[in-house]
Parts: structure tokens; sequence; C-alpha cells
């Protein structure tokens, strides 16, 4: 079995004359990040090794929630291919995981994530919204082999306000 978690970075602030991958967090979207990952936490959970976008405002929530989690941030890494918003290059990356590891988190970008929940999970999303996160098993053994999988959570801030 391999099961995805994907976490769409929180509520970004435009206040700011920067690059897209320097845009900061509103506090609305560490707020919704906390929420988030402590209802995540509630559930029960077993992360082997998680993974960012190097955006600023993904690399922040993911540090929020992380932290929330008591995550070891030696099976934390920071990657390019995961900045990205068609979701290509975020499947890719996906598919190309360690075999080793069952349960991976990443944390990243609309349209990207919205787009492999619904490919992937069998229940449709409109959109997942800032901080949302979406889990997905595959009853596969090799990343490469994910196709169709089961939409086991989704937790919207939202849901917890």
């Amino acid at each position: 079995m391999k099961t995805i978690i994907l976490v769409r970075h929180g509520k970004s602030s435009w206040d700011y004359e920067v690059s897209d991958k320097d845009r900061p967090l509103k506090e609305r979207g560490i707020n919704d990040a906390h929420l988030v990952a402590t209802k995540f936490k509630k559930n029960g959970f077993n992360i082997d090794f998680a993974y960012s976008s190097p955006a600023n405002r993904a690399l922040h929530t993911s540090m929020v929630f992380l932290r929330n989690l008591d995550f070891d941030f030696d099976k934390f890494q920071v990657k390019e291919e995961i900045y990205d918003f068609s979701g290509n290059s975020v499947q890719r990356f996906i598919k190309a995981l360690d075999n080793k590891h069952s349960t991976v988190l990443i944390f990243g970008h609309n349209y990207a994530f919205t787009s492999l929940a619904n490919r992937w999970g069998d229940q449709y999303l409109e959109n997942v919204p800032t901080s949302g996160l979406v889990q997905i098993k595959f009853d596969v053994s090799k990343w490469e082999e994910i196709t169709e999988g089961i939409t086991e959570q989704v937790i919207f801030p939202k849901h917890l306000k």
C-alpha cells in the first residue's frame, strides 16, 4: 500500500512586491495550517517522509504543520519539482518516489493538488483550498504503479472553524 498526503500551502499575501516564490503567508494562512495539522494529528498518522515546494508560502506551511506533528526533520526535503501548478511535475515526482516509503506528505500548490486529488482519489473535489489536506491510499507496492486510489481523508480549514 502507498499513501500520499497532499497539503496545499496556506493563504499567502500579495502585499509585498516580491517574486511568486518569495510570497509570504498571511496570518490566516499560519492559523489555518495550525488548525489542519492539529486535526490531522488527532486522527493518527505514520509518515515516512515529507517534501515541500521551495516557495516561501509552501515551505512556511510545511514548517508550521510538521512542528505540530513533532516530525523528524531528517525525513524532510525541499524539492524544486513540487513548485508546479499543472500537476505534471508533481505527478512525475511522486511516481519516482523511493518505494521504501509507504506514506509521503507533500506541501505544494494548486491547480496541481486539486488536479491530482481528482485524478487519483475517489471523491471529486471542486477545489483544494489553502491549507487543505487530501489523503489518498493506493493498493499498489510501487509508486510508479499508482493510478486510482481511495480518498481516505479530506481536511479543509473551513470544516474546523
